[in-house]
């Protein structure tokens, strides 16, 4: 996920420092179309405040009117869903028969909401783990994002400041991967110290985009990048796309990647070894670049790295790329985490 929605946080803290009884819903499971993804969070206070999203409107309406009525969870977290039936699904503005199952709890210290919210504060990744049977909660911090994880006994929501992708180059091909990127939640960093400068890819997405002309290694040593950032090296220059590899493979970006052929691969991975990198280091190496679609232009290799970056950012098809062949058709999908039923 793209990190917790830090204003349900704060609306959390700042209505319970206002006397307000505040509810915290988490989507849990979704079937067919559903708004909002799993780890979508809302907050609903006593006094008919609320904050975040879990759906279109509907679902939010209803479950105020819960509140208002006197509902609220004990110890134990309560489990709702919505559009078991298609009258259900049509009330509540869900889509194409979509289904919907909240977990709804009463915040308290035990929510570890406070310890949450720091952990973001402090650029940490962290995972929210609720045991579904006490209601007590506990944050682990983690170097390498985990996956949202949901059973009848436990509902584990990770967390972590927003995505992030350092760019060496640019380029064409860095217009379209930025095009991509910010409409799937990634700040982007575009880093290039040559006479060079493409504001094709400014405009609407400015706001997203940081340049910077320093070198691409002392870049990366000041960003010290961590789980959630992705660095992809695209300028063809072994001077700069090296000087960033060196240090973005010590870093614990959870993504690595630079354009070349294999050829041009081979012989980088070569140089790599000749300096202070270890064999696992190296091979943390996402080269050449994106998922294997085939991709021949900009906008489809910029298309196949994104597909790569995200496949990991899920937890699906872990350690796919361009060197090895895809799943073949017909072939059963990956398992996909946090599918059984609460009970």
């Amino acid at each position: 996920m793209d990190g917790v929605d830090a204003e349900v946080l704060e609306a959390v803290a700042r209505w319970q420092a206002q006397g307000d009884d505040v509810l915290l819903a988490t989507v849990a499971r979704t079937w067919g179309s559903a708004p909002r993804p799993v780890g979508a969070m809302m907050a609903l206070a006593s006094r008919g405040r609320v904050a975040g999203s879990v759906s279109g409107g509907c679902i939010e309406d209803d479950l105020l009117a819960k509140v208002a009525a006197g509902f609220r969870p004990g110890l134990r977290p309560h489990v709702q869903v919505y559009g078991l039936s298609a009258d259900e699904a049509h009330r509540f503005g869900l889509p194409c028969g979509g289904t919907l199952e909240l977990v709804i709890e009463r915040v308290t210290p035990r929510s570890a909401l406070d310890a949450m919210r720091d952990a973001i504060d402090g650029g940490r990744l962290g995972v929210r783990e609720l045991n579904l049977r006490t209601g007590l909660a506990r944050v682990r911090t983690v170097r390498q994002p985990e996956a949202f994880a949901y059973s009848p006994t436990r509902l584990a929501v990770p967390f972590g400041p927003r995505w992030r992708i350092v760019v060496i180059g640019d380029g064409q091909l860095t217009r379209h991967l930025v095009s991509m990127a910010v409409p799937l939640g990634y700040r982007v960093v575009i880093c290039d110290p040559r006479d060079i400068h493409d504001t094709m890819h400014d405009g609407d997405l400015a706001a997203h985009i940081t340049r910077t002309r320093e070198m691409p290694d002392d870049l990366i040593a000041r960003l010290r990048p961590d789980g959630n950032t992705a660095i992809v090296a695209l300028t063809h220059d072994p001077k700069l796309d090296d000087m960033a590899l060196l240090e973005a493979l010590r870093s614990d970006a959870f993504y690595v990647g630079a354009i070349g052929s294999h050829r041009n691969q081979a012989a980088r991975r070569e140089r790599l070894a000749m300096f202070d990198l270890s064999a696992a280091q190296i091979g943390r190496l996402h080269g050449p670049v994106g998922l294997a679609l085939g991709a021949r232009t900009p906008p489809e290799i910029a298309l196949a790295i994104l597909a790569e970056m995200t496949a990991l950012r899920n937890g699906v098809m872990p350690g796919l790329t361009s060197t090895r062949p895809c799943t073949p058709p017909g072939a059963a999908p990956p398992a996909v985490p946090g599918t059984s039923r609460a009970a």
